[in-house]
C-alpha cells in the first residue's frame, strides 16, 4: 500500500520537512528528526519511512520490509498506531498496527508497526538481525528512558552488520546534535532534520500551595496539593473561554484522586494514564464537543496528543526511578521536574491558539530547575539492563554507543543480585536460565520467581502472585495477601489488568500442577531471596534482611506481629530504630517456606569475637545474614587472632580513648620520646601516631595480639617491649642519649622529662629552683637540637617560672621572684647570687 503522504501531513508542520527527510534517508539511510510536540513527527515520519523503504527495494528488485516504530508507553503506542490507521483509511493492522505487552494488531500485511521499546528489546535479544525489518524508528529518546537508550546502542552496532538497515531518530528537545554524533560514529554524525514550529502567545501563571501546605509528605501528594491542582484545574477552566484543560501529575494514583474531586464538583474530568485499558485510552483521546479537564501523567508531554487543550496546571512534579546501591533498594520517587518537561507541559496549551499554564509552584523555583531529565540509566535498577547487556554479548555495556555510561556502582550491584539468581556465570555471562529469564517480559526477580516457582505452586498460581508484584497497585497496610484477594474478588480496572497480566503470564510457562497454598509467600520469597526478613525481638517491628539491611514496618502495618517476612517492596524513610528503610509491602511466611527459597544463601560458620577482654566464638547457621542458631564453641589460634584484629581495626589502639589496648606509663613515655624524635630527626626513627602504627602492627605487635587471642588480659601485655621492636639498628643504641627519660640536675637529682603526646609540643624539665642554683645553660637533647623547657619550681612544687632561658631568667626574673618567695618559704635559700651559689635538694640546715 502506497501512504498518501500529502493527506496525512496536512496541517501538521513536519510536513515541510518532507521533502529534506526523504533525500537524506535514501542517501544516508539514517537520520536524526529535531521536532517539538505537535508537530506531527509521529504520525507523519514513520509513513514517509515506510514510503522510503518502498522504493529503495523497489530498486534493488527486493521485498520491502517492515518499518517498526517503538514509543516509551504502550498507551502511546496504541494511540499512534489508530491515529495513522485512521489517517490511512485501513483496517487494523493493514497497513498500521501495534504490538505491546499482551496485545498485537499486527499481521503479515502490516507495513508500520508501532510497538513498545520494551517489545523491540526483545526481537533484538531473540533475533539480533531483526530480520524482515527494514527500518526503525525510535521515537521520544529525549525521554531517556533505560530501554530506548539499551535498544539505541543495540541498532547502531546492528547497522555495522546490515547497513541496509535505515534508521531514525527523534527527540522533542533541542540535543539533536549530540544523538547524530553517537548515531554516526566514527563516519561523522549523522544528518539532522529539524522541524519548527510557531506556538501560539502563552500566559504563564504562578500559583503556589498556600502557607503551611506541603506538596509532599512521606506517602506522596498531600490531600490538600490534590485539592490545590483541582482547585486550580477549576480556574484554568473558568480563565480560558473556549478548549480543554490539561492537568499534569506525577503519577496514576494522583490522577485519578484529582480527576474525582473534579467530578465530584460536576465538572467533566479524566484521567489519562499508561494503567488504562485500550478503550478508556480511546475515549480520552477523541476530540469531542465540550469542555473537559483531562488529569494526565507524564504520558502526555511529548508521547501523546491530547485533543482540544488550550490551558495546562502543571503541578511543578515528575516521577523517576531511584536506586539505593548500599541497600540495594529500587523504586521510583516524586522530584521536582527539570525545566524541559515543564516547557513540554507548557506548550501544550499553545497549538492551537493563545494558551494559559498555570505553574503550582512559586516563581522563584523556576532557576533552580535541572535543565533536563536525567537519563534513567544513571538513577534506576539496571538489574534487567545488565543481563539484556548480557545477553546481547556485551556484559556491562563494554563496547557499545551508550548515550551514558551505566554508574559502575549500580551496575555491579545488578551483576552481583543476576549471579545470585543463577543468570549469570562468573564470568558476567548469560546462563541458560538467565536467558529463559531475559525472555520473560518482566522484572528478572520476578521472571525467574515465575519460572522457578511455576513447577511447584502451579502455573495459575505462580503467575497471579508475579501479575500482582509487576503491577502498581498499593497494598493495603502493606498486606500482598490482602491486595492479592482484593485482585481476585474485585471487578473494576485494577482487577481487570491483573487479570489479564495473570493470562498472559500463565500462557509464558504452559499449564503446570502444583500445592497452591503459600505460593504468594514462594513467589515473592523466591523473586526478592535476598529480602526474607526475621524480626529482631518477640515485640519488635524492626527487621533484618537475609542482604543484611534492616528496615522497619510502617506505622499501623498489618504485618506487625509476624517472624517471618518476605518483603516485595522497600523504601528509604526515616525510621526510630535508624534503620533507614521502611517495609512497604511484604508476606508473612514460614521458617521452613525462607529455608526453601533462599537455600543458596544457607552457610555455617564460626564467628569469635573479642569481647571483655577475651575471645568468644560461636557456630552459627545462617540464612544469608539472619541468625538461624548459635552454639558456643572453643575458637582456634587463627579464629582469635582475626577477632582481636577487627576490633583493632574497629576501635583502634586506645591511645586517645577507650581501644584495644591498655597503655600505661611506660609504653606512652617511649612513644612520645619516638614521636618527638621522628618529628626532629625523621627517619629511620619510626612514627608513633596511631595510623602509622596500625599500618605496621605486623612489625611491632604480632606476639602481643598473639597472646590477646589466646586469653591473655590486655593490661598484662609489655607494650614497652612491643614499641622497643620498632627501634633502628644501630641507631637504637643512642635513644637514651638523644631523648633521655631523665637529666641531671646540678644537684645530682636525675629528674624525669615530660614528654607531650604531641611532638610538636614542649618537652618539660619541672625541677626544683634551688637545685638549679650554678646551672647558667638550659639543657637540651637530641644533640643540642631541643631546647628543654623548664618549669622551676618553689619548696612547695608550686610552678615559679616557665623558661627556655635559663641565663635570661637568673639576670632579669630571679630578683622578683626571690623577692616574692624568700619570706614565705624563709628555710629554702634565696641568694642574692644564685650562680655561684651552691644548689640543694633540701633546706638551708639540711646542708644538702
Amino acid at each position: 500500500m502506497t501512504f498518501d503522504l500529502a493527506a496525512i501531513g496536512a496541517g501538521l508542520p513536519v510536513l515541510a520537512a518532507r521533502e529534506e527527510l526523504e533525500q537524506v534517508l535514501r542517501r544516508e539511510r539514517m537520520a536524526v528528526v529535531q521536532a517539538p510536540p505537535g508537530t506531527g513527527k509521529t504520525t507523519l515520519v514513520p509513513p514517509l519511512v515506510a514510503e522510503v523503504v518502498a522504493q529503495l527495494a523497489s530498486r534493488d528488485s527486493t521485498e520491502p520490509g517492515r518499518v517498526v516504530v517503538t514509543q516509551p508507553r504502550r498507551i502511546a503506542a496504541r494511540a499512534a498506531a489508530r491515529r495513522l490507521g485512521q489517517l490511512s483509511a485501513g483496517r487494523p493492522g493493514e497497513p498500521v498496527g501495534f504490538t505491546v505487552r499482551g496485545e498485537s494488531t499486527a499481521t503479515r500485511r502490516t507495513a508500520v508497526e508501532f510497538v513498545t521499546t520494551g517489545v523491540l528489546l526483545r526481537r533484538l535479544l531473540a533475533d539480533p538481525g531483526l530480520d524482515g525489518t527494514a527500518a526503525v524508528v525510535l521515537d521520544e529518546v529525549h525521554e531517556r528512558a533505560l530501554d530506548s537508550d539499551l535498544v539505541f546502542a543495540m541498532l547502531v552496532e546492528l547497522r555495522e552488520l546490515r547497513p541496509d538497515l535505515l534508521l531514525v531518530v527523534m527527540s522533542a528537545t533541542l540535543d539533536a546534535a549530540r544523538w547524530a554524533g553517537l548515531l554516526g560514529g566514527a563516519q561523522g554524525p549523522a544528518p539532522v532534520v529539524a522541524v519548527a514550529t510557531d506556538l501560539h502567545p502563552l500566559e504563564v501563571r504562578w500559583s503556589p500551595t498556600p502557607p503551611g501546605t506541603r506538596r509532599l509528605d512521606d506517602r506522596g501528594l498531600t490531600p490538600a496539593f490534590l485539592d490545590h491542582l483541582a482547585a486550580t484545574a477549576r480556574e484554568a477552566l473558568a480563565s480560558t473561554g473556549e478548549g480543554n484543560v490539561l492537568v499534569f501529575v506525577p503519577g496514576a494514583r494522583e490522577a485519578d484522586r484529582v480527576a474525582e474531586r473534579l467530578q465530584g464538583q460536576g465538572i467533566e474530568a479524566q484521567a489519562l494514564s499508561g494503567s488504562l485499558d485500550a478503550r478508556a485510552q480511546d475515549a480520552v483521546l477523541t476530540d469531542r464537543p465540550g469542555r473537559r479537564v483531562i488529569v494526565a501523567t507524564a504520558v502526555a508531554e511529548s508521547s501523546l496528543t491530547v485533543p482540544g487543550v488550550r490551558a495546562v496546571v502543571d503541578s511543578g512534579l515528575s516521577r523517576e526511578p531511584r536506586y539505593d546501591t548500599g541497600r540495594r533498594m529500587g523504586g521510583l520517587v516524586t522530584v521536582s521536574e527539570p525545566r524541559s518537561s515543564a516547557e513540554q507541559r507548557a506548550g501544550r496549551a499553545a497549538r492551537l491558539g493563545p494558551g494559559l499554564v498555570i505553574r503550582c509552584f512559586p516563581e522563584s523555583d523556576w532557576p533552580r530547575l535541572r535543565p533536563f531529565t536525567v537519563p534513567e540509566i544513571a538513577t534506576a535498577d539496571l538489574t534487567g539492563a545488565a543481563l539484556d547487556l548480557a545477553c546481547w554479548g556485551s556484559p556491562g555495556g563494554h563496547g557499545l554507543a551508550l548515550p551514558d555510561p551505566p554508574p559502575p556502582a549500580a551496575m555491579a550491584g545488578a551483576v552481583a543480585t543476576l549471579t545470585a539468581l543463577g543468570a549469570l556465570d562468573e564470568g558476567g555471562r548469560a546462563t541458560d536460565l538467565g536467558r529463559r529469564i531475559a525472555s520473560v517480559p518482566a522484572d528478572p526477580r520476578l521472571a525467574r520467581a515465575l519460572l522457578e516457582a511455576a513447577p511447584l505452586v502451579g502455573s495459575r498460581a505462580a503467575a497471579g502472585a508475579v501479575a500482582m508484584l509487576a503491577g502498581d497497585e498499593r497494598a493495603p497496610g502493606g498486606d500482598l495477601e490482602r491486595l492479592l484477594r482484593e485482585l481476585r474478588s474485585g471487578r473494576g480496572p485494577a482487577a481487570h489488568r491483573w487479570r489479564r497480566e495473570a493470562d498472559r503470564l500463565e500462557s509464558l510457562v504452559g499449564q503446570q500442577s502444583g500445592e497452591p497454598a503459600g505460593a504468594l509467600g514462594l513467589v515473592v520469597a523466591m523473586a526478592h531471596p535476598d529480602r526474607i526478613a526475621r524480626r529482631r525481638g518477640p515485640d519488635s517491628t524492626a527487621y533484618l534482611t537475609t542482604g543484611g539491611t534492616g528496615a522497619g514496618l510502617e506505622q499501623g502495618s498489618a504485618l506487625r506481629g509476624q517472624e517471618w517476612l518476605a518483603v516485595a517492596e522497600m523504601a528509604r524513610a526515616r525510621t526510630s530504630d535508624a534503620s533507614g528503610a521502611v517495609i512497604r509491602a511484604a508476606v508473612p511466611i514460614t521458617r521452613e517456606l525462607a529455608e526453601q527459597a533462599a537455600e543458596h544463601l544457607r552457610t555455617r560458620r564460626v564467628e569469635a569475637r573479642f569481647e571483655s577482654g577475651r575471645v568468644a566464638a560461636r557456630s552459627l547457621d545462617l540464612l544469608g545474614a539472619v541468625e538461624l542458631a548459635a552454639t558456643p564453641v572453643a575458637p582456634s589460634v587463627e579464629q582469635g587472632r582475626e577477632a582481636v584484629l577487627q576490633v583493632l581495626r574497629e576501635r583502634g589502639l586506645g591511645l586517645d580513648g577507650p581501644g584495644l589496648l591498655e597503655w600505661g606509663e611506660g609504653p606512652r613515655v617511649l612513644r612520645a620520646r619516638l614521636g618527638l624524635l621522628h618529628r626532629v630527626l625523621g627517619d629511620p626513627w619510626p612514627a608513633v601516631d596511631e595510623t602509622s602504627l596500625l599500618e605496621c602492627s605486623d612489625e611491632w605487635l604480632a606476639p602481643e595480639l598473639d597472646r590477646l587471642a589466646t586469653g591473655t588480659p590486655a593490661p598484662r601485655l609489655d607494650l614497652t617491649s612491643a614499641l622497643r621492636r620498632l627501634l633502628p639498628w644501630p641507631e637504637a643504641g643512642r635513644l637514651d642519649e638523644l631523648a633521655p627519660e631523665r637529666i641531671e640536675v646540678p644537684t645530682g637529682s636525675l629528674v624525669r622529662l615530660a614528654y607531650p603526646e604531641d611532638p610538636a609540643d614542649r618537652v618539660v624539665l619541672a625541677v626544683k629552683l634551688q637545685e638549679c642554683f650554678g646551672l647558667l645553660e638550659t639543657p637540651r637533647i637530641l644533640d643540642g637540637r631541643v631546647p628543654v623547657l623548664m618549669h622551676l619550681l618553689s619548696p612547695a612544687q608550686r610552678p615559679l617560672a616557665v623558661t627556655d632561658d635559663l641565663a635570661s631568667f637568673w639576670a632579669n626574673a630571679y630578683p622578683a621572684v626571690r623577692a616574692e618567695n624568700r619570706g614565705r618559704y624563709r628555710k629554702h635559700p634565696w641568694p642574692d647570687d644564685p650562680l655561684s651559689a651552691a644548689p640543694r635538694r633540701g633546706t638551708t640546715k639540711s646542708g644538702h
